[in-house]
């Protein structure tokens, strides 16, 4: 059965109320996002297996430990990419392997244009970063590149998702981990969350139509 679990802790409700304003500019709304993919992270990479080594300290060596698993991050192009840096900070030597998706705004299905995952020799731990789990299709088809690519342990890392997203993934991904900010209450009839942040790739790079 999937994993779904939505962090529930003040600076996540903190942060994310701002995250919604209408009036939140591009600049805050992208720190926003790294805030709360900090946090999504923490969570996220509790049960990454590690490895004991010797430390020397300045006055003797001591028991330390180093992560074991080779982690990728994958970040759906384009609103993911404002998730990456901070999953990076905290695990620098992670691998980034970019998934370019879209949503066919007619059909609300995904149009995959761009991928270069390899052929062989997957990551251990894959931790897909994209902002809003919808209808769960750009998700799904991320989930199933990996799959194909041999991961073992899918993680997705989303800050507001709706039920129907969650639904999909759970019926088509049991492995997968959900790691969430908020369940919103639906989607729309035009298959947008509600009560969202609107679009956070249009929000994050600033490129909202200007009679929107």
């Amino acid at each position: 059965m999937t994993f779904v679990t939505a962090v529930d802790h003040p600076l996540v409700k903190h942060h994310l109320a701002r995250l919604r304003a209408s009036d939140t500019p591009p600049a805050e709304f992208r720190a926003l996002v790294q805030r709360l993919a900090v946090l999504l992270a923490y969570e996220a990479t509790k049960d990454l297996r590690v490895a004991e080594i010797e430390v020397q300290t300045p006055l003797t060596t001591t028991a330390g430990h180093v992560l074991q698993q080779r982690i990728g991050v994958v970040p759906i192009l384009r609103a993911g990419l404002g998730m990456v840096d901070p999953v990076l900070d905290l695990i620098p030597a992670a691998e980034v392997w970019h998934l370019g998706l879209y949503r066919d705004e007619a059909t609300a299905q995904p149009v995959e244009y761009y991928s270069k995952l390899p052929s062989a020799s997957p990551v251990d731990v894959a931790l897909v970063l994209d902002p809003m789990l919808a209808t769960g299709g750009s998700a799904a088809s991320a989930l199933a590149a990996l799959k194909r690519w041999g991961v073992p342990t899918l993680k997705l890392l989303s800050l507001i998702a709706a039920p129907e997203g969650i639904a999909a993934l759970e019926a088509e991904f049991p492995e997968a981990q959900i790691y969430l900010c908020a369940i919103d209450e639906r989607l729309n009839d035009q298959k947008f969350i509600v009560p969202g942040l609107g679009d956070a790739g249009d929000r994050s790079f600033n490129t909202v139509p200007s009679d929107s």
